[in-house]
């Protein structure tokens, strides 16, 4: 991934952050039969490895778990907010015109090799795990307890775990940091009007690039 300086994220742990919060990965590996992309919802472990490592499952039929290379590294990309930056908002349209529109977006590419994991007990407590943390908000947070034991079973025999020791982790944040200071004002106070969740994140993003910028 192309990362100019200025959109590199600052800390490491920004990068880990956007996992957690963004955790369907679109994990893309090298088999027999080419590049194949599965889209997968992860769960970070940050205490196994110097950048963590990935968990998660597939389904039993898809025989990407089969095609696994110990010689073939994957990466999982991970989309956070992103959001069309419109000239209209920059202040200095009115001067000389001389602005484009473009795109703003956080990512996190993470690079390791994967290993498939057919462990009946191993995978209840992925299961479990993924269970407990998008269902944490809940008020009445289902568990996998809730559901008969045996149907269960049957469910865990019908999937495979997907484990990523991360060894290379690469984060971009382009949230406008390449715009003049009143370029950059001008797109938070636009994005904050717009409608949408991810245009309110992003105004978050941009805004907190400008104060991190006054800060240095």
């Amino acid at each position: 991934m192309y990362v100019p300086k200025y959109h590199a994220m600052p800390d490491r742990l920004d990068a880990l952050s956007l996992i957690d919060a963004h955790p369907l990965g679109a994990w893309v590996t090298m088999t027999d039969d080419g590049f194949v992309a599965n889209h997968i919802p992860f769960v970070l472990d940050r205490s196994r490895g110097e950048f963590g490592t990935l968990l998660g499952h597939v389904s039993r039929a898809n025989r990407v778990w089969e095609q696994l290379s110990a010689s073939a590294e994957s990466m999982v990309i991970f989309q956070g907010p992103q959001s069309y930056i419109t000239p209209e908002w920059y202040p200095s349209k009115q001067k000389d015109g001389k602005v484009v529109p473009t795109w703003n977006y956080s990512v996190a590419h993470a690079h390791g090799v994967a290993r498939a994991v057919d462990d009946r007990d191993w995978l209840y407590q992925l299961l479990a795990r993924l269970t407990a943390v998008n269902e944490s908000s809940r008020a009445s947070p289902w568990k996998l307890t809730d559901a008969p034991s045996d149907y269960i079973d049957k469910m865990i025999r019908g999937v495979v775990g997907i484990e990523i020791p991360i060894v290379r982790l690469v984060g971009k944040l382009k949230v406008s940091q390449d715009e003049s200071m009143q370029d950059r004002m001008g797109t938070v106070t636009g994005l904050m009007a717009e409608e949408g969740e991810d245009a309110v994140r992003m105004a978050s993003l941009v805004k907190l690039a400008i104060d991190r910028h006054d800060k240095t």
